[in-house]
């Protein structure tokens, strides 16, 4: 099957020029929206440890919420690039809204949790009563927050998925820009050594910066965009979009809170084995995060161009640009696990940690250096070029298995029967996508994700 699916494709070199075209200001956009939390995490670093510590867990609640974004910006991707590969632009206008709609009631949800049980949220990770306090107080204000960030996720999403990515991209860094600008005004200029009103005020400077965002979302949509923000519509095209839009996202949505639920879970079981393993394991995930933000472009840029080329029948296009986004995201998974071990040293100077946390986190960042290989090519496949091919169901099943009935049950048991030593802890909390790797290709090749969903509404 794959040699004739092959057969008659253009040139690698224009292909590779378009997913550069893409890859770059994803990975971009990609690397701003993830630092926003992390941004504060490691800003916080140089007040004191616990004040790190108590934002990276407040920021658990941040990350579930970016998981049913997450979700949703995926659905959106599956349907927007295969209607751009199609030019049906009618039909993208629509299913931003309707994706705006349903993220706009789940950032309610969130909001109004956080702001007012703040304190139950922080006991699910943490006994200590010094952090539950800073964390509390962190996601009191930066609940709000929330309200901007659905609407501007769903925005972008589409944005990326219509291959305009460097807008998306100018717009997520400016975002980050501010928020850097406004946390330092914080912690050197007006709260310095306070770590109570440091941490207020750096979920304020995250809250502005969030809006800001919006508003320019808003203001792009309105004087040069091809698709705006609207309420929804009833009638039957917009009927028939919203359940396809169901169909393929419930189960990415699924995948998604299945695997960060085991990786909330994880945090909790190191949250209470002792601090110092939390300090640690909140500045290796930051180290991960930023090395693998072009594997994550990869995998997003891939996506758009496969959406693309089965919206337009294009099959045998569409098998190409797999095959080679498996390639290089390989490649750059490799290259991220030696820029971790390049960045060591830099990372022990900037952070202000304890001797115990530094030894953790010594040990962290090697285990981190061969997770971004199975994270990468796991990135692209699962999360990238399956659900572009409409075979969004995978990967809760892969996830479901993997995370709740290996890493979680593991790394359970190593911590509170085995007492096992917080590096062999870590390690098998990182077990997950080592394991996904020869699943996750043994799909690809059955080529079940050759599918065009989009309809002839004409």
């Amino acid at each position: 099957m794959q040699s004739k699916l092959q057969s008659g494709l253009p040139g690698s070199r224009d292909f590779n020029r378009q997913l550069v075209r893409l890859v770059i200001p994803i990975a971009v956009q990609n690397l701003i929206s993830a630092s926003v939390i992390m941004v504060d995490v490691m800003m916080l670093g140089s007040v004191s440890q616990s004040a790190m510590s108590a934002v990276s867990l407040a920021g658990q609640i941040t990350f579930m919420l970016t998981l049913f974004y997450m979700g949703l910006a995926t659905g959106v991707g599956i349907l927007t690039a295969q209607y751009w590969g199609k030019k049906d632009i009618e039909a993208i206008q629509r299913i931003l809204r309707i994706a705006s709609t349903y993220s706009l009631g789940i950032s309610i949800v969130f909001f109004l949790i956080s702001l007012c049980f703040p304190d139950v949220l922080m006991r699910i990770f943490t006994n200590d009563s010094e952090l539950i306090t800073y964390g509390s107080n962190f996601l009191r204000v930066i609940s709000f927050s929330y309200m901007a960030m659905g609407l501007s996720q769903m925005y972008l999403s589409v944005m990326k998925s219509m291959e305009k990515v460097r807008i998306s991209a100018l717009i997520s860094t400016c975002c980050l820009i501010l928020n850097i600008a406004f946390n330092a005004l914080c912690l050197f200029v007006f709260y310095p050594g306070m770590p109570d009103k440091a941490i207020a005020g750096v979920a304020v400077a995250t809250v502005g910066s969030r809006f800001i965002e919006l508003g320019c979302c808003i203001v792009y949509s309105l004087t040069r965009g091809d698709v705006q923000f609207h309420l929804p519509m009833r009638d039957e095209a917009e009927s028939f979009l919203r359940k396809d839009f169901i169909k393929y996202t419930l189960p990415v949505q699924a995948n998604y809170i299945i695997w960060g639920g085991a990786l909330t879970a994880t945090t909790a079981i190191m949250g209470h084995v002792n601090a110092d393993l939390v300090a640690s394991n909140a500045v290796a995930a930051v180290i991960k995060d930023l090395a693998i933000v072009l594997c994550s472009g990869i995998s997003s840029g891939g996506a758009v161009l496969v959406g693309k080329y089965l919206g337009s029948s294009n099959k045998k296009m569409a098998v190409e640009a797999g095959n080679r986004i498996s390639m290089y995201a390989l490649l750059f998974g490799a290259l991220a696990g030696i820029v971790i071990l390049l960045l060591k040293p830099a990372v022990f100077h900037l952070v202000n940690l304890n001797d115990t946390a530094q030894s953790y986190l010594n040990g962290m960042l090697y285990i981190c250096a061969y997770y971004c290989i199975g994270k990468s090519l796991n990135s692209a496949m699962i999360g990238g070029i399956f659900p572009a091919g409409g075979d969004s169901r995978f990967g809760f099943w892969c996830d479901l298995a993997v995370m709740w009935g290996v890493v979680l049950p593991l790394s359970y048991l190593s911590a509170f029967v085995w007492h096992a030593h917080p590096m062999v802890l870590f390690a098998v909390i990182s077990l997950d996508e080592v394991i996904k790797i020869p699943i996750a290709f043994i799909r690809y090749r059955q080529y079940r994700w050759l599918n065009n969903i989009t309809r002839d509404f004409n």
